[in-house]
């Protein structure tokens, strides 16, 4: 495939739907931080066919998972809903696992945010707890409300992974909209980061050849102050640069 040289690599970012106005729509945050680490936004329309969303793809040298205010179908990862399972978007679960796919496919640089992480497990084989508050004995306040960016609680992250080293602390503090959490890992997943009632913040695939990232927390809120939040769209912006130079190919030069 040839493609033309253009500085800012192309970021797809999957949508989300308002049922209620039948719209796709997405916050502008995701966008504006993708753009200041130096890529080009891309908005992928949640429509679930296989040859549109190749399509879209084949164009693109990274993937942001955005996080929604819809939760993962679980009987996607076997299980019953629970009575606080929160609303269910069919279309928003089947058009992000056919962007997984093509991304495992093509290996193509991920970075996948809250709701993003979760589609991420499950399209593994992971699962999920549904409720945290319910479920997980002596939880934190995973909800904080607004204002949203504010970071709430701290995060421990594990030693020699890509997480640590992008971010180049153990201790951070972040911020958290979620009442849903990883529960088992998927395949060729690892967790990175926990907090203190052991829930899980952050997981990556550890193999060498590919940039799969994935946290539970939302960077793209407060990005400009927050040196973490910079750092990980930095070097997920970095890596998609990377792929689409190793890709270019010039076009020669007629005699």
């Amino acid at each position: 495939m040839i493609k033309t040289m253009n500085k800012r690599p192309r970021i797809g970012i999957t949508m989300r739907i308002e049922h209620v106005t039948d719209r796709f729509y997405l916050s502008r945050h995701y966008s504006e931080a993708v753009e200041a680490a130096g890529g080009a936004p891309v908005h992928i329309s949640l429509i679930p066919n296989s040859e549109y969303i190749d399509s879209v793809v084949e164009g693109l040298d990274g993937i942001l998972l955005p996080g929604s205010d819809s939760d993962v179908d679980p009987l996607r990862y076997g299980q019953q809903p629970h009575p606080e399972l929160g609303s269910v978007h069919t279309s928003k679960d089947e058009t992000d696992l056919l962007v997984i796919d093509a991304v495992e496919r093509r290996r193509i640089p991920l970075f996948a945010i809250c709701f993003g992480m979760q589609i991420l497990n499950v399209s593994r084989g992971g699962t999920l707890i549904q409720d945290i508050r319910s479920q997980v004995t002596d939880a934190i306040k995973h909800e904080q409300g607004i204002p949203r960016g504010r970071p709430s609680h701290r995060v421990r992250l594990s030693e020699s992974t890509k997480l640590s080293k992008i971010v180049g602390t153990l201790d951070a503090v972040v911020n958290s909209h979620h009442h849903q959490a990883i529960e088992s890992l998927g395949a060729d997943l690892v967790a990175t980061a926990w907090t203190t009632d052991g829930v899980i913040e952050a997981m990556e695939d550890p193999r060498p050849d590919r940039f799969v990232m994935a946290v539970q927390w939302h960077p793209e809120l407060g990005w400009e102050a927050d040196v973490v939040s910079q750092q990980l769209f930095k070097s997920f912006v970095k890596h998609a640069a990377q792929r689409r130079e190793s890709e270019f190919e010039p076009i020669p030069t007629p005699a």
